[in-house]
């Protein structure tokens, strides 16, 4: 097929990019920043975002693909222009979402047919969530009224090489290679679902040609889960050191979140999702475990990442002051045990 990928730059539409390649399509990409790409793909320099620039670039080749992979629209604003473009004219139109559309779930796991809010008040994850769930319901209309030839994956927290967020593996791998204590705050034993890019990837490409996916909705996430604190206890198994996690009292959470931990399970209770569905009917399977994940996630940053981020422990050393003027001898007493480092990088307290 020939295939328009909307985003590229790096991590999941990076790693599209790359299966689509090595499956046999011929790719054109639209993003605005530079990055590797496999050999033979036309790369088209813009951002979506800029008044007038999708019709600008994609106008005079609307015609030449055979589907569409956006994966940078976050609200119906950004996927409109879209989808004028291409209507009538694809037979595959596939949308990134999220499972930040999902609502609180006492019942697990999360399927497809659960409650979602277009409302940023209700929403988890405020208007991201929303503005996720707003352009499902913009895909859904033009395929009841214009007959549009979407899929929607509502992906599940990810994990894998080139993470966009320090705060997510990147900050997490640092701090544990140093010693330094690794503070969660919350329901830390709440569960928590992860998938590696690279089998969003190939979920993704596994809806082309299914004519079963037209017009609907598939969760994608890995084949397992863990709490909050297994999970970096397996990031610290990924690195070859302990991890060593402190709990943030929560007199002090309050004000002074996790700094490596964004998932707002912590807060909410366990979300894990479903993909039954999407094994069913595209003949999907994961082929990471949580542990195979991080493995390969720290195998890039170990040898080429570790030098792209910038990392700020400013917020673990406030909360280390908090906890001595507190008096939280306990506490303080774990995050200072087994660090590796100069002590004083943890700050010490006038009088300590």
């Amino acid at each position: 097929m020939k295939v328009l990928v909307l985003g590229g730059n790096r991590y999941i539409g990076l790693r599209l990019i790359f299966e689509l390649a090595r499956q046999g399509h011929e790719v054109t990409v639209l993003n605005s920043h530079v990055a590797p790409m496999p050999e033979g793909t036309r790369r088209l320099h813009g951002d979506r975002h800029e008044p007038g620039m999708l019709e600008t670039l994609l106008t005079p080749l609307r015609d030449e693909f055979d589907a569409v992979f956006d994966n940078t629209a976050y609200k119906p604003e950004h996927l409109a222009p879209t989808i004028a473009l291409f209507r009538g004219r694809v037979s595959h139109f596939v949308f990134t979402s999220s499972i930040a559309v999902y609502l609180p779930a006492d019942a697990q796991p999360i399927d497809e047919s659960y409650p979602v809010s277009d409302d940023p008040a209700v929403s988890v994850y405020g208007a991201y969530g929303a503005g996720k769930i707003r352009c499902e319901q913009l895909l859904a209309r033009e395929h009841a009224e214009n007959g549009l030839p979407h899929t929607v994956l509502r992906v599940s927290h990810s994990c894998g090489p080139m993470s966009p967020a320090v705060t997510r593996e990147p900050g997490t791998f640092a701090r544990i290679e140093q010693g330094r204590p690794l503070f969660l705050a919350g329901r830390t034993d709440a569960g928590v679902h992860l998938v590696h890019i690279q089998d969003v990837a190939t979920a993704m490409c596994a809806v082309l040609g299914k004519q079963a996916a037209i017009g609907q909705t598939y969760n994608v996430a890995g084949a397992q889960f863990s709490s909050i604190e297994g999970y970096v206890r397996l990031m610290g198994k990924a690195v070859g050191k302990p991890a060593n996690i402190v709990i943030i009292p929560p007199e002090i959470a309050k004000t002074m979140p996790s700094p490596i931990v964004h998932w707002l399970e912590a807060n909410h209770g366990s979300m894990i999702f479903s993909i039954e569905k999407a094994r069913r009917e595209l003949g999907w399977e994961p082929g990471f475990t949580l542990e195979t994940g991080l493995a390969d996630s720290y195998r890039w940053f170990s040898t080429e990442g570790r030098d792209t981020y910038a990392y700020d422990f400013t917020p673990d050393e406030k909360i280390v002051a908090e906890i001595d003027r507190l008096g939280l001898d306990t506490t303080r007493q774990q995050a200072r045990q087994g660090f590796g480092g100069n002590m004083s990088d943890l700050v010490e307290p006038a009088g300590s």
